[in-house]
């Protein structure tokens, strides 16, 4: 397995300094910077790394890899398989613990025993809960925003239309569109609609756009301007993000469940040691 991974800072990576930061399903390890080579959009969370930020490169090594089955250089779908042919639909069901798993071996990599600090949001957060109990030596605090010890029934079966979009999608071709000019962005734009009404609480996009029409440039056109945001965030992850590692990590995050082979949820929840800070989004209905 190949691990793509960014690190800020000049100190040398230790129990004392060290950081994880966690990506959510469509993010990647350019948790800041600028749009650049390999980087099609900028920095997910602008503000969070660099000197005098909450992250302080001064005082912190602050690392971000990107997830196992993701698109930005870690091992996923359009990687070569053993046959030198890309993984395609063939790429294996993985959870949330493989993901920990290459996340631990990157670390052994690169000499960190113990991070200072875990923290991510949404998918992010299953993987800062899943080091903080599946890890707990290993993690001295945790913070865990937008997220969930277990996917429930409810969030499975949102996720359920958006992936059915994807591989209904004819362009799909079960996965195995690598070397084709049209792949399935149609049904990702539908999974990516779908997925942001669920980002945002009913009362959220009714104050933040209510009955607003449509702008095409200044003038108003058919439908509405919730439609234009659902469009709009539809339009900007086709461009950069890989239908396959859309299918395969919301299924690792259906299948998220601390509990699993550890007596149930609660029983894992009490291995944790780190010190950890819970964050919820009221805005957020999908990860209240």
């Amino acid at each position: 397995v190949t691990v793509a991974y960014e690190t800020w800072g000049t100190l040398s990576p230790s129990g004392d300094n060290a950081v994880l930061v966690e990506h959510a399903l469509t993010g990647d390890s350019h948790v800041v910077g600028e749009v650049g080579p390999g980087h099609a959009s900028p920095g997910w969370w602008p503000g969070l790394i660099g000197p005098g930020s909450p992250l302080d490169i001064n005082e912190l090594f602050v690392v971000a890899s990107n997830v196992l089955g993701g698109c930005q250089g870690t091992t996923g779908p359009a990687s070569a398989g053993p046959d030198g042919r890309p993984w395609g639909g063939r790429f294996p069901f993985i959870t949330i613990r493989d993901q920990v798993a290459a996340e631990v071996a990157l670390a052994d990599a690169l000499g960190i025993e113990r991070w200072h600090g875990v923290l991510g949001g949404s998918m992010g957060g299953m993987r800062a809960l899943e080091w903080a109990t599946g890890h707990g030596a290993r993690v001295e605090r945790t913070l865990v925003l937008a997220s969930t010890p277990y996917a429930t029934a409810d969030q499975v079966a949102w996720c359920q239309p958006q992936l059915l979009a994807i591989r209904s999608d004819p362009a799909c071709r079960g996965g195995d569109y690598y070397g084709y000019e049209d792949w399935p962005v149609t049904g990702m734009g539908i999974a990516r609609r779908i997925a942001h009404t669920t980002y945002r609480a009913a009362g959220d996009l009714e104050s933040r756009f209510g009955r607003d029409p449509r702008l095409v440039g200044n003038n108003r056109a058919n439908g509405f301007a919730v439609e234009s945001y659902l469009d709009h965030h539809a339009d900007k992850l086709v461009t950069r993000f890989d239908p396959n590692s859309y299918l395969v990590l919301t299924d690792a995050m259906n299948g998220h469940d601390v509990g699993r082979g550890r007596g149930g949820v609660d029983a894992a929840l009490r291995r944790v040691t780190a010190v950890t800070a819970v964050v919820a989004v009221s805005s957020d209905r999908l990860y209240l």
